[in-house]
């Protein structure tokens, strides 16, 4: 048998490069695509906010890749094998060896998620007046960190927030700065230091090695815990291979422990990193370990289960291990890739170089007679929504916060992301979303702005309810319909 190579990227006779899907596809869930006037008035119902659709009115969704990848035939099949015990589940022991396997960690706390982590550790590290030094937040990383009275430092290098940039590795840490805010802060003020692989909220951009390996230093020099979120680890360290010279015949088994080798505590989100429901936190350091365990406890569940159901524990278990498989991880950062590539080829201005999780789109420059204050990006958000029935995220200013006098804190980035998850679209539907936000582009000026009717004081995002500053979604329909007449 003939094994493939595992770029997932194949040159056509015509001269064409395409990504391949290493895969094929078993079972199948259908999918709607309804007319352009119900999919404005679902827009209308949900406020103006993607998470509130129902995807009973969504084509695509590409909201997000958290709990949304494909499991394989594999993970299906070992949630047949779960051990239902209370304390003591064999299926929480094979976690454990995946675990050590893929991490290199020892101890493992089950959550029932990422954001369970989050709390967990920061509720045993964080005190009032901490500082908690990190390359990029996460909005609930941001929320959990505050919640016990601690602030986030993000320490980012310049690259990280300039749209179009050669640089590989926009994730990274600026080292200098680190130094500087353990100095000032001091290193009782300091719990630990975070690390996200493939940086949410900046577009996806990883860290290389050698920038995680000087944060390691630093860290180890003041005696301060490294905190390294693991959640997209797979499509950072498949980046490290492709863009990191020392790296690029290391396989993913190797370059995972090493990663994960460099911190004291890993924590991730199974909804992510392996295609399952659920989480956990890792680490070789029993006092860490004794430090959070008790939480667990009293906010998740018994030690062994976390919250979780053990079918996901399972699955949990089979999935870790096939993020060593490069052929698994690689297909969505190369979907990515060729979305991105396609859209920036046609002038629709796009974050790069491609990162992980999503293609992202600078709703700041395609939009740009919409102020930040009138929240471009869930602007844009819902005008693609509304053409394409394609459902992306707001990462900009009302994934922020307000300042204590009232007014928007405005992100660093107004940002749509397309998220791409593992094993679940088709080439064909990823040139149907790079088609249709080409149109979108070139009718960019019908987009107006957005505000707030019902917004609350936290994660606003989630829940939150906006409606357009003028009529310009009819005007949105009206065009479409002149360009496309009967066709959805």
């Amino acid at each position: 048998m003939t094994i493939m190579e595992p770029s997932q990227t194949i040159k056509l006779f015509s001269g064409e490069s395409i990504p391949i899907e290493q895969h094929k596809v078993r079972v199948v869930q259908k999918l709607f695509l309804v007319p352009i006037e119900e999919r404005l008035k679902a827009m209308e119902e949900a406020g103006f906010n993607s998470f509130l659709l129902s995807t009973r009115h969504v084509f695509l969704d590409m909201l997000t890749d958290s709990g949304c990848n494909a499991m394989s035939d594999k993970q299906v099949a070992a949630t047949l094998m779960s051990d239902d015990a209370y304390g003591g589940s064999q299926s929480f022991e094979r976690m454990q060896e995946a675990v050590a396997d893929v991490f290199g960690k020892k101890y493992l706390l089950p959550v029932h998620q990422g954001r369970a982590a989050e709390h967990i550790i920061s509720q045993a590290y964080v005190k009032p007046g901490d500082i908690v030094p990190m390359n990029y937040h996460f909005t609930t990383t941001k929320a959990h960190i505050e919640l016990p009275g601690g602030q986030v430092l993000e320490l980012y290098t310049p690259e990280a927030v300039k749209v179009k940039s050669s640089c590989p590795f926009k994730g990274n840490m600026d080292l200098k700065r680190l130094r500087e805010a353990i100095e000032q802060n001091g290193v009782e003020h300091t719990p630990f230091v975070r690390m996200e692989a493939s940086t949410n909220l900046i577009g996806g951009q990883p860290f290389s090695m050698e920038n995680l390996r000087g944060v390691r230093a630093i860290c180890k020099e003041y005696g301060i815990p490294l905190v390294l979120d693991a959640s997209l680890i797979g499509e950072n360290a498949y980046m490290i291979k492709q863009r990191e010279e020392e790296y690029r015949n290391v396989p993913i088994k190797y370059i995972l422990l090493e990663m994960c080798d460099q911190a004291d505590i890993v924590y991730f989100s199974s909804r992510k990193v392996s295609s399952a429901r659920g989480g956990g936190i890792a680490t070789n350091n029993p006092d860490h370990f004794d430090r959070m365990k008790n939480l667990v406890i009293l906010f998740e569940g018994f030690l062994t289960y976390g919250g979780m159901s053990v079918r996901e524990v399972e699955a949990i278990a089979v999935g870790l291990r096939e993020t060593q498989d490069e052929t698994y991880i690689s297909q969505s950062p190369e979907f990515i890739k060729y979305l991105v590539e396609t859209l920036d080829a046609a002038g629709v201005p796009m974050i790069t170089p491609p990162g992980g999780l999503g293609a992202h789109v600078y709703a700041t420059d395609f939009i740009p007679h919409v102020p930040q204050t009138e929240y471009p990006a869930g602007a844009l958000v819902a005008a693609f929504y509304i053409v394409s029935g394609v459902r992306g995220m707001e990462r900009g200013t009302i994934s922020s916060v307000r300042n204590p006098d009232g007014t928007d804190l405005l992100a660093d980035l107004e940002l749509m992301r397309l998220a791409v998850p593992r094993r679940v679209f088709t080439l064909s539907q990823i040139k149907y979303v790079a088609d249709r936000l080409i149109w979108l582009h070139k009718n960019r000026e019908l987009i107006g702005g957005l505000r707030f009717r019902e917004e609350p004081k936290l994660l606003r995002f989630f829940l939150g309810k906006l409606e357009p500053t003028s009529d310009w979604p009819q005007k949105l329909v009206a065009q479409f319909r002149k360009d496309f007449g009967d066709s959805l």
